[in-house]
Protein backbone atom coordinates (compact mmCIF):
# COMPACT_ATOMS: atom_id res chain seq x y z
CA UNK A 1 0.00 0.00 0.00
CA UNK A 2 1.79 3.48 -1.15
CA UNK A 3 2.07 5.97 1.68
CA UNK A 4 -0.87 8.68 1.25
CA UNK A 5 1.33 11.74 1.75
CA UNK A 6 -0.83 14.09 -0.15
CA UNK A 7 -3.97 12.86 2.20
CA UNK A 8 -1.20 13.74 5.07
CA UNK A 9 -1.14 17.50 4.03
CA UNK A 10 -4.80 17.52 3.79
CA UNK A 11 -5.13 16.62 7.08
CA UNK A 12 -2.59 18.84 8.29
CA UNK A 13 -4.09 21.81 6.08
CA UNK A 14 -0.65 22.87 5.25
CA UNK A 15 2.29 22.34 2.13
CA UNK A 16 4.90 19.75 2.96
CA UNK A 17 8.43 18.68 1.26
CA UNK A 18 10.04 16.04 3.63
CA UNK A 19 7.64 12.94 2.20
CA UNK A 20 9.88 10.61 4.34
CA UNK A 21 9.57 12.55 7.25
CA UNK A 22 6.01 11.57 7.38
CA UNK A 23 6.25 8.23 6.29
CA UNK A 24 8.21 7.71 9.35
CA UNK A 25 5.69 9.21 11.22
CA UNK A 26 3.33 6.31 10.27
CA UNK A 27 5.95 3.20 10.72
CA UNK A 28 4.82 1.37 13.26
CA UNK A 29 7.72 -0.87 14.65
CA UNK A 30 6.31 -3.98 13.94
CA UNK A 31 6.61 -3.04 10.33
CA UNK A 32 10.49 -3.20 10.28
CA UNK A 33 10.14 -6.77 11.67
CA UNK A 34 8.32 -8.26 8.66
CA UNK A 35 10.35 -6.02 6.32
CA UNK A 36 13.68 -5.95 6.79
CA UNK A 37 14.69 -3.98 3.39
CA UNK A 38 13.08 -1.14 4.89
CA UNK A 39 15.20 1.53 5.22
CA UNK A 40 13.38 3.75 7.61
CA UNK A 41 13.21 3.70 11.69
CA UNK A 42 10.07 3.48 13.71
CA UNK A 43 8.27 6.48 14.69
CA UNK A 44 9.31 6.43 18.62
CA UNK A 45 11.49 9.34 17.92
CA UNK A 46 9.23 11.36 16.45
CA UNK A 47 6.62 10.01 19.64
CA UNK A 48 9.06 11.18 21.86
CA UNK A 49 9.51 14.68 20.23
CA UNK A 50 5.60 15.17 20.07
CA UNK A 51 4.91 14.65 23.38
CA UNK A 52 7.15 17.22 24.56
CA UNK A 53 5.78 19.76 21.91
CA UNK A 54 1.30 18.69 22.78
CA UNK A 55 2.57 18.70 26.35
CA UNK A 56 4.14 22.69 25.78
CA UNK A 57 1.11 24.02 23.42
CA UNK A 58 -1.69 22.29 25.42
CA UNK A 59 0.13 24.26 28.81
CA UNK A 60 0.09 27.55 27.23
CA UNK A 61 -2.82 27.36 25.54
CA UNK A 62 -4.24 26.65 28.87
CA UNK A 63 -2.50 29.14 30.45
CA UNK A 64 -3.31 32.08 28.37
CA UNK A 65 -7.09 31.32 28.39
CA UNK A 66 -7.77 29.91 32.03
CA UNK A 67 -6.09 32.56 33.93
CA UNK A 68 -8.53 32.35 37.00
CA UNK A 69 -7.66 28.74 37.25
CA UNK A 70 -5.22 27.61 39.84
CA UNK A 71 -2.38 25.32 38.54
CA UNK A 72 -3.70 22.44 40.00
CA UNK A 73 -6.91 22.49 38.15
CA UNK A 74 -4.34 23.57 34.74
CA UNK A 75 -2.89 20.22 35.28
CA UNK A 76 -5.88 17.86 35.33
CA UNK A 77 -7.78 20.06 32.48
CA UNK A 78 -4.41 19.00 30.24
CA UNK A 79 -4.31 15.19 31.49
CA UNK A 80 -8.16 14.83 30.27
CA UNK A 81 -7.16 16.39 26.88
CA UNK A 82 -3.88 14.68 26.13
CA UNK A 83 -4.74 11.57 27.59
CA UNK A 84 -3.84 8.23 25.72
CA UNK A 85 -7.80 8.07 24.80
CA UNK A 86 -8.53 11.48 24.05
CA UNK A 87 -5.46 11.83 21.28
CA UNK A 88 -6.42 8.38 20.19
CA UNK A 89 -9.83 9.61 19.28
CA UNK A 90 -8.39 12.28 17.06
CA UNK A 91 -5.91 10.17 15.69
CA UNK A 92 -9.23 7.99 14.70
CA UNK A 93 -11.36 10.78 13.57
CA UNK A 94 -8.30 12.04 11.15
CA UNK A 95 -7.70 8.67 9.73
CA UNK A 96 -4.50 8.12 11.39
CA UNK A 97 -5.18 4.42 11.26
CA UNK A 98 -5.82 3.62 7.63
CA UNK A 99 -2.37 4.88 7.05
CA UNK A 100 -0.34 3.10 9.66
CA UNK A 101 2.48 0.89 8.36
CA UNK A 102 1.78 -2.20 10.23
CA UNK A 103 3.09 -5.36 10.50
CA UNK A 104 0.29 -8.52 9.39
CA UNK A 105 0.44 -10.14 12.91
CA UNK A 106 -0.35 -6.50 14.33
CA UNK A 107 -3.10 -5.41 11.60
CA UNK A 108 -4.77 -8.82 12.00
CA UNK A 109 -5.12 -8.19 15.89
CA UNK A 110 -7.08 -5.04 15.28
CA UNK A 111 -3.77 -2.48 15.76
CA UNK A 112 -4.99 0.44 13.21
CA UNK A 113 -7.86 0.72 16.04
CA UNK A 114 -5.35 0.37 19.50
CA UNK A 115 -5.32 3.19 21.17
CA UNK A 116 -1.48 3.64 22.30
CA UNK A 117 -0.91 3.28 18.70
CA UNK A 118 -3.10 6.03 17.63
CA UNK A 119 -1.96 8.40 20.65
CA UNK A 120 1.37 7.31 19.84
CA UNK A 121 0.56 8.33 15.73
CA UNK A 122 -0.57 11.60 17.15
CA UNK A 123 2.32 12.83 19.01
CA UNK A 124 4.73 11.10 15.89
CA UNK A 125 3.25 13.32 13.25
CA UNK A 126 3.14 16.00 15.72
CA UNK A 127 6.85 15.84 16.19
CA UNK A 128 7.29 15.61 12.25
CA UNK A 129 5.23 18.49 11.95
CA UNK A 130 7.09 20.23 14.28
CA UNK A 131 10.56 19.18 12.54
CA UNK A 132 9.25 20.91 9.00
CA UNK A 133 7.02 23.57 10.05
CA UNK A 134 8.05 24.80 13.26
CA UNK A 135 6.02 25.64 17.07
CA UNK A 136 3.33 27.99 15.08
CA UNK A 137 2.08 25.02 12.68
CA UNK A 138 2.03 22.86 14.91
CA UNK A 139 0.08 25.22 17.76
CA UNK A 140 -2.67 26.01 14.50
CA UNK A 141 -2.62 22.12 14.02
CA UNK A 142 -2.94 20.88 17.68
CA UNK A 143 -5.92 23.93 18.20
CA UNK A 144 -7.70 23.22 15.60
CA UNK A 145 -8.09 19.13 15.99
CA UNK A 146 -7.57 18.89 19.82
CA UNK A 147 -7.96 21.64 22.24
CA UNK A 148 -10.99 22.68 20.39
CA UNK A 149 -12.95 20.23 22.95
CA UNK A 150 -11.13 22.08 26.36
CA UNK A 151 -14.08 24.12 26.96
CA UNK A 152 -16.43 21.12 27.10
CA UNK A 153 -14.31 18.74 29.30
CA UNK A 154 -14.37 21.70 31.88
CA UNK A 155 -18.16 22.66 31.06
CA UNK A 156 -18.85 18.43 32.08
CA UNK A 157 -16.39 18.22 33.97
CA UNK A 158 -14.92 15.20 32.70
CA UNK A 159 -11.33 16.43 34.07
CA UNK A 160 -12.25 15.03 37.55
CA UNK A 161 -11.68 11.22 38.30
CA UNK A 162 -14.51 9.13 39.74
CA UNK A 163 -12.95 9.04 42.61
CA UNK A 164 -12.62 12.85 42.69
CA UNK A 165 -16.27 13.67 42.03
CA UNK A 166 -17.30 10.60 44.62
CA UNK A 167 -15.40 12.66 47.26
CA UNK A 168 -17.19 15.40 46.43
CA UNK A 169 -20.42 13.97 46.25
CA UNK A 170 -19.63 12.49 50.00
CA UNK A 171 -17.93 15.27 51.60
CA UNK A 172 -21.55 17.37 50.61
CA UNK A 173 -23.95 15.05 51.49
CA UNK A 174 -22.43 12.90 54.70
CA UNK A 175 -19.34 14.88 55.17
CA UNK A 176 -17.89 11.74 54.73
CA UNK A 177 -14.35 11.27 53.07
CA UNK A 178 -14.27 8.08 51.40
CA UNK A 179 -12.08 4.93 52.44
CA UNK A 180 -11.14 2.43 50.34
CA UNK A 181 -9.50 -0.97 51.15
CA UNK A 182 -8.01 -3.89 49.40
CA UNK A 183 -10.13 -7.11 49.53
CA UNK A 184 -8.86 -9.53 47.78
CA UNK A 185 -5.43 -9.99 45.14
CA UNK A 186 -4.55 -12.89 42.68
CA UNK A 187 -2.72 -13.74 40.19
CA UNK A 188 1.43 -13.65 39.53
CA UNK A 189 3.05 -10.57 40.40
CA UNK A 190 2.87 -8.87 36.55
CA UNK A 191 -0.75 -9.64 36.21
CA UNK A 192 -1.97 -9.21 39.28
CA UNK A 193 -5.44 -8.50 39.93
CA UNK A 194 -7.08 -5.64 42.80
CA UNK A 195 -10.20 -5.74 44.49
CA UNK A 196 -11.25 -2.89 46.34
CA UNK A 197 -14.11 -1.80 48.26
CA UNK A 198 -14.80 1.70 49.08
CA UNK A 199 -17.02 2.65 52.22
CA UNK A 200 -18.37 5.34 53.77
CA UNK A 201 -17.31 5.60 57.76
CA UNK A 202 -18.15 1.74 58.14
CA UNK A 203 -20.96 1.46 55.37
CA UNK A 204 -19.84 -0.17 51.95
CA UNK A 205 -20.51 1.55 48.43
CA UNK A 206 -18.79 0.35 46.43
CA UNK A 207 -16.64 -2.64 45.16
CA UNK A 208 -13.98 -2.69 42.31
CA UNK A 209 -10.84 -4.50 40.05
CA UNK A 210 -7.89 -3.85 38.12
CA UNK A 211 -4.76 -4.64 37.24
CA UNK A 212 -3.48 -1.78 39.77
CA UNK A 213 -4.29 -0.62 43.12
CA UNK A 214 -5.53 3.08 41.76
CA UNK A 215 -7.74 1.31 38.69
CA UNK A 216 -9.56 -0.96 40.88
CA UNK A 217 -9.88 2.25 43.26
CA UNK A 218 -11.55 3.99 40.31
CA UNK A 219 -13.88 1.34 39.60
CA UNK A 220 -14.91 0.99 43.05
CA UNK A 221 -15.44 4.93 43.14
CA UNK A 222 -17.59 4.14 39.85
CA UNK A 223 -19.67 2.11 41.18
CA UNK A 224 -20.59 3.92 44.08
CA UNK A 225 -21.05 6.90 42.13
CA UNK A 226 -23.58 5.20 40.76
CA UNK A 227 -25.66 4.76 43.83
CA UNK A 228 -25.31 8.15 45.33
CA UNK A 229 -26.64 9.13 42.11
CA UNK A 230 -29.51 6.76 42.42
CA UNK A 231 -30.41 8.32 45.89
CA UNK A 232 -32.70 11.26 45.83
Amino acid sequence: MPFEFNKVQEILKTKLDNENLFKIAFTHRSYLNEHPEYKNESNERLEFLGDAVLQLLSSEYLYKHYKNSPEGDLTNFRSSVVCTPSIASEAKRLGYGEMLLLSNGEESTGGREREYILANTFEAVLGALYTEKGLDSCREFVERELLYKVEDVINNEDYKDAKSLFQESAQDRYGVTPLYKIIDAWGPDHEKIFKVAVYLDKDFWGEGQGKSKQKAEQDAAEKALEKIHSIK
